[in-house]
């Protein structure tokens, strides 16, 4: 799932720019790291659910490391992709 384009060195001195409001950083297969001005740092999932684009949140870090990140979002992906679910779908329903 990932290519590992993330470490523990860019996370830690990840930093918005000034005119910006938040910030991506890409590790793959659809995994980020969000970074927003206040300092946050959240772990993203992005996956497709009948051709529309979801994100699952998998945690903060540092609560949940880079590595952990990695399983969760390859663990999250397989489940997806094995048994299609929408939580929102059911909650509209």
């Amino acid at each position: 799932m990932s290519n590992g384009n993330l470490s523990v060195v860019k996370i830690k001195s990840a930093k918005v720019p000034v005119d910006k409001k938040q910030l991506k950083l890409f590790d793959g297969g659809g995994l980020y790291l969000l970074v927003t001005a206040k300092g946050g740092k959240y772990w993203r999932l992005d996956y497709r659910f009948n051709g529309k684009r979801k994100t699952l949140a998998l945690g903060v870090y540092p609560d949940v490391s880079l590595s952990d990140a990695r399983v969760y979002g390859m663990q999250s992906g397989r489940s997806l992709i094995l048994k299609p679910h929408n939580g929102e779908y059911q909650r509209r329903k």
